[in-house]
């Protein structure tokens, strides 16, 4: 595909598979962008929420 017409997902995707390429280019290292990056706002949603489940469950039963 042509870098002009790629959507800001690929343009992403490119950019991290040039860095995981050369590593020593990296500032910093794998993080939550990474994590997100590449899937939906549904899935990051999931994982948000079932954090705060696991925190709430927690907080109730181990107090």
């Amino acid at each position: 595909m042509n870098k002009d017409h790629e959507s800001p997902e690929e343009r992403r995707e490119r950019f991290r598979q040039e860095e995981l390429k050369n590593p020593s280019s990296s500032v910093h290292g794998s993080n939550l962008a990474d994590l997100v990056g590449g899937s939906n706002w549904k899935v990051t949603g999931s994982l948000i929420l079932i954090a705060i489940l696991i925190f709430l469950i927690y907080a109730i039963f181990f107090r």
